[in-house]
């Protein structure tokens, strides 16, 4: 099993609205050279929690950090017309997205919780995860 010390949350860059299957990104991923979709989980836009890789697999998502790192992406993370990220997470990804951190933060005692823009010059997740982590109480 491996040693899991971050949790790191990540936007699909896909309009609001519209939802995106597990198996689309992982043929995007695949498109890119990956051996599956980067990703550990991936949250639709009704909330459902779908399993991308195992979490014994080492991820595919955040260059330096995938080694001990669970991959969290949400449906979202643009406007509709594309022109600008936004933070499109229904209520119930919201909700989904701190009950899933939640039970990995029980598994891995001791986790910390990042948004993929602390590690790349990107907006990716489109929220600002340290103000999101003290107003959800994690």
């Amino acid at each position: 099993m491996r040693k899991i010390n971050e949790i790191i949350i990540h936007c699909s860059a896909t309009p609001e609205g519209r939802d995106v299957s597990v198996d689309m990104i992982r043929s995007w991923h695949k498109e890119r050279g990956f051996k599956d979709i980067g990703y550990h989980y991936v949250i639709d836009i009704a909330g459902n929690v779908h399993k991308g890789r195992s979490e014994d697999v080492i991820g595919a998502h955040c260059t330096g950090h995938n080694q001990n790192s669970i991959g969290i992406c949400y449906i979202g993370g643009m406007s509709k017309d594309m022109t600008e990220s936004k933070d499109t997470r229904t209520a119930a990804q919201k909700a989904t997205l701190v009950k899933l951190i939640r039970e990995l933060m029980t598994r891995y005692p001791g986790v910390s919780i990042h948004g993929h823009n602390e590690y790349a010059v990107k907006d990716c997740p489109s929220f600002n995860v340290k103000q999101w982590k003290e107003d959800v109480g994690l």
